[in-house]
């Protein structure tokens, strides 16, 4: 599977790990677990290190209209994303200018420094 996660409803954190060739069925599985979960206003951090990513324009179009309107439905959480290379990073910018949320968001080389600006956001997400 391209795309683990795991939500800890104790520590309100999200952590997803992409591996592989990540589509946008992979990326609405977890969206939807998400939901159902009720982590929403989780703090999420979403390690992409390890992926080559198999979504195009349209697909980011899809996330951004799917996620604007998630903001709809309350708060959503502060999210990391863990990008080394440039073409993650750059495709990290375009998901973050397509899917705006009142919500803190940032884009990290490491694990390391995505976690530690996570736990600086720990009053950012709210119930």
């Amino acid at each position: 599977m391209p795309l683990k996660w795991t939500i800890s409803h104790t520590d309100r954190m999200v952590e997803a790990v992409a591996s592989g060739h990540v589509g946008l069925p992979d990326i609405e599985r977890y969206l939807d677990d998400i939901m159902v979960s009720g982590a929403l206003p989780y703090r999420k951090l979403f390690d992409t290190a390890q992926a080559s990513s198999a979504l195009g324009d349209d697909d980011m179009m899809m996330l951004g209209a799917r996620m604007s309107a998630y903001t709809e439905l309350g708060p959503i959480g502060p999210l990391a994303i863990v990008a080394p290379s440039t073409i993650l990073r750059q495709q990290s910018r375009l998901f973050a200018a397509l899917a705006p949320a009142d919500r803190p968001l940032k884009i990290f080389k490491t694990v390391e420094a995505a976690r530690k600006w996570l736990a600086a956001q720990d009053g950012a997400a709210i119930a």
